[in-house]
């Protein structure tokens, strides 16, 4: 085979057969996928290929191509677009540029092969190329013109089932002629699973087995699951028509010897998007602590960048069995718990019986009289709790600071590894632990007294919470910056950000709201992203937010400071009249209620303590960074153990440009299963649909009352532009996105739990929040008036 590598830019035409995936560049993602076939021995209709050479002269090579079509035999081909970026892992095109089929002759096929580079840059290809962050200048196109094979059967086979993820089956779409690939006409799916076909009408065995088979070896050669374009003839032979990678699916587990369940953790810090491989370390001890902390053991497992906890053997385990949907309906939420119920019922997760092992991990007896002695403390005297955890919080501020003598990059490495871990000290943690039981615990012994309703109403406008001091201190800075509000609404967020690190900035007090607030960022909990001080776009952002609220009656201040009393009013209301009804019960509930005002808020200061030492190891590792790449934040692409190896000479920067790749492109995923098998399956697309009516989506109300106002879809806090009411509509909240509560006029997310982060600062901020709503950021589009309604759960879109 001749190797055209070298002399690309001397090759208009080469034969199909001499494709393969070392010449994209050349020949387009179809063409090399074609190839590759040809080259793993699978039966291709024969064809050539028109390369991106030609295409970038701007003239088809009119003799090249005869000259190859008169090699075919003449008579009809097909004539497919072949782009560079095109078919590929990253992304499929499926059909967004043209392909012509029953070309004859060579006028007409000069015209399809025009026709074909005409659609590179159409308007479906070009609105595809944007939302997937390709530059449409580095994107070149190819042809491929194959010989025409006239289909009995035609189809796609998926070697992976796309719509469960389980990479143990396969699933085939099947129609006569072309009408699968051409969506001409009605189609019948069939998975088949070890060779046995279900779920739809079944074709005679032969050629099941024959597609299964096919699909085996297709998927062994590219090394993962593939999309394949095929075809049966007349004479009921096979042929593959293309190859791409399924580029849907979501990253697979790790590879097991028997099943097991993987339940995403991340949403439980208000996380979606993928955690660099820096911070999942970081990440992995901290869940792991927290787990532990409840008396269980999990593994924290990467997939897809997602911090997944493998709950395999809690769901073998009588003992623990009956704890999990508790816990999955308090920290993880509704749709969490939804799974588990329905793993618990599969036989193949049918409990060991052999429990000699019970509690392995519980607490000792030591620290559960700790917990129990800390709880008791902070609930008698929850003013003394407090000031003894403002005095820990600045103790670990102050222990955060990086010791001067760090000269060098290993020894700033020693300090990383030193420095990251510690766990939060008993005067931090217990009244913490105290306020969210004490918010808990009274809607179960109000049950037929009072709502969860009625309770959220008593734990709005709860003070000491430091996201919220930190959003009133944001919303301070912008009513103080409103000389400036000309500059600040119409230039760019990034455009100030760069001017005020550039000091070119006016004033604005933005300075001192740093110095406290400036180690915080969303996905904070990710030492891989950066700090508001390091680049201060979102809070430009949140500033130009508040300056566009012209209504004095919705100033956050105000409204924070009428929920209070309007709190305070609710829990007088509630202590008279649950003593008439529950005396000894009402009792509890209500010092518990008045214990909770006083100490709920601190839920956010193990967190924000935290941060400071994330803060400080951050800083070493870009100094590094900075001492090994180009970019320092490169450093945040490797482990520990590689960063010194790295240190010692090993070069590792196609390592971190691959991470940096992957990386990116997870960002762009808005799907993030709630649990996973082992074989790949989302296992909440196996349960029924919700049955939501016309308009009407259901999630579970967390924060009570009703508004009606255009909704505004939010991925990235750092560049949303919300207008004082909108509802803000997004996939999850960490503190980073707090800000935008503040003029939100509602709250609806896809994840989370109702004791989580933001449907919290929501009940604090006195707005409506509806969560774990399936699919809320593409069933819900910017501008649409939709109503929320937080004591039914239920988001209405206006017809």
């Amino acid at each position: 085979m001749q190797s055209y590598c070298k002399r690309e830019a001397q090759v208009s035409v080469i034969p199909l057969a001499e494709a393969h995936a070392g010449l994209v560049s050349l020949v387009g993602g179809k063409a090399a996928g074609l190839g590759e076939l040809i080259r793993a021995g699978e039966r291709v209709p024969e064809g050539f290929c028109v390369t991106t050479e030609a295409y970038r002269a701007g003239v088809v090579p009119q003799d090249e191509v005869r000259a190859a079509y008169a090699r075919l035999g003449g008579g009809p081909v097909a004539v497919r677009s072949s782009a560079t970026d095109e078919d590929l892992p990253d992304a499929s095109f499926a059909g967004q540029h043209d392909t012509v089929l029953d070309v004859e002759g060579e006028a007409d096929l000069l015209v399809a092969i025009g026709t074909c580079w005409r659609s590179l840059h159409g308007s479906r290809a070009a609105a595809y190329r944007q939302a997937h962050g390709t530059d449409p200048a580095d994107v070149r196109m190819a042809v491929v013109v194959q010989r025409m094979v006239a289909p009995v059967r035609a189809g796609v086979l998926h070697t992976a089932n796309p719509v469960t993820g389980n990479r143990t089956e396969m699933l085939v779409e099947v129609g006569p002629g072309t009408a699968v690939v051409d969506g001409s006409a009605g189609v019948t799916r069939v998975v088949l699973a070890d060779q046995a076909g279900s779920d739809g009408e079944r074709p005679d065995p032969g050629w099941r087995d024959e597609l299964w088979a096919a699909g085996r070896r297709v998927q062994a050669h590219f090394g993962v699951p593939q999309d394949v374009e095929w075809a049966t003839d007349h004479d009921g032979t096979l042929w593959l028509l293309q190859s791409r990678p399924v580029s849907t699916l979501f990253p697979a587990p790790p590879q097991t010897d028997d099943l097991r369940v993987y339940v995403e953790f991340g949403n439980v810090q208000g996380m979606l998007r993928p955690v660099t491989p820096m911070g999942m370390a970081t990440l992995r001890r901290m869940i792991a602590a927290m787990v532990a902390s409840l008396g269980m053991r999990v593994e924290i497992v990467d997939i897809g960048g997602r911090l997944y906890g493998d709950l395999t053997d809690l769901v073998r385990r009588p003992a623990s069995r009956r704890r999990l949907v508790r816990l999955m309906a308090v920290d993880f939420g509704p749709r969490a718990q939804a799974v588990m119920e329905h793993v618990l019922r599969d036989p193949r997760f049918a409990p060991s019986g052999d429990d000699s092992r019970r509690r392995p991990a519980d607490a000792s007896v030591g620290t559960a009289l700790r917990a129990l002695r800390g709880i008791l403390r902070a609930l008698a005297r929850p003013d003394a709790a407090r000031r003894r955890l403002v005095a820990a919080v600045d103790r670990l501020r102050a222990e955060s600071a990086t010791p001067p003598p760090l000269r060098t990059a290993h020894e700033r490495l020693r300090f990383v590894r030193d420095h990251g871990d510690g766990g939060a000290a008993d005067d931090i943690t217990w009244p913490i632990v105290a306020g969210m039981l004490a918010s808990a615990l009274p809607a179960h012994l109000l049950t037929g007294v009072a709502t969860e309703d009625d309770v959220h109403a008593v734990l709005r406008g709860v003070p000491h919470n430091v996201t919220i001091e930190m959003d009133l201190a944001l919303w301070a800075l912008a009513s103080a910056a409103r000389p400036h509000r000309d500059l600040l609404l119409d230039t760019p967020p990034a455009e100030l950000a760069a001017r005020y690190l550039r000091g070119t900035l006016p004033e604005i007090g933005l300075s001192t709201f740093l110095s406290r607030y400036g180690h915080r960022a969303a996905a904070e909990a990710d030492v891989g992203v950066p700090r508001w001080a390091e680049d201060p776009t979102p809070v430009f952002a949140a500033v130009a937010n508040y300056l566009r609220l012209a209504d004095p009656a919705q100033a956050p201040d105000r409204r924070f400071a009428e929920a209070t009393v309007a709190a305070e009013a609710a829990l007088d209301g509630l202590a008279a009249r649950v003593r008439r009804r529950r005396p000894v019960r009402g009792r509890i509930a209500v010092f518990l209620l008045r214990r909770a005002r006083r100490l709920a808020g601190l839920r956010e200061s193990g967190k924000f303590a935290g941060l400071y030492r994330l803060r400080a190891v951050r800083e070493q590792l870009l100094l590094i960074g900075a001492t090994l790449f180009p970019t320092a934040d490169d450093v945040m692409f490797l482990t520990l153990d590689e960063v010194e190896a790295a240190l010692d000479g090993a070069d590792l920067t196609g390592l971190v440009a691959r991470r940096r790749a992957t990386h990116r492109r997870e960002l762009r995923r808005r799907v993030v299963p709630v649990a996973l098998l082992s074989d790949g399956t989302d296992v909440e697309s196996t349960l029924p649909a919700p049955a939501d009516g016309a308009g009407l989506l259901r999630g579970v109300g967390a924060a009570t009352g009703r508004v009606t106002g255009p909704a505004r879809v939010v991925t990235d806090p750092a560049t949303a532009h919300l207008e004082p009411g909108e509802i803000l509509v997004t996939a999850t909240t960490d503190p980073g996105w707090t800000p935008l509560f503040l003029t939100a006029g509602a709250l609806v997310t896809e994840t989370g739990a109702i004791m989580a982060h933001g449907p919290t600062v929501a009940r604090e901020y006195g707005i409506p929040a509806v969560i774990s709503v399936p699919d809320a950021t593409s069933r819900i589009v910017t501008g649409q008036v939709i109503t929320v309604d937080g004591a039914a759960g239920t988001v209405t879109t206006a017809r």
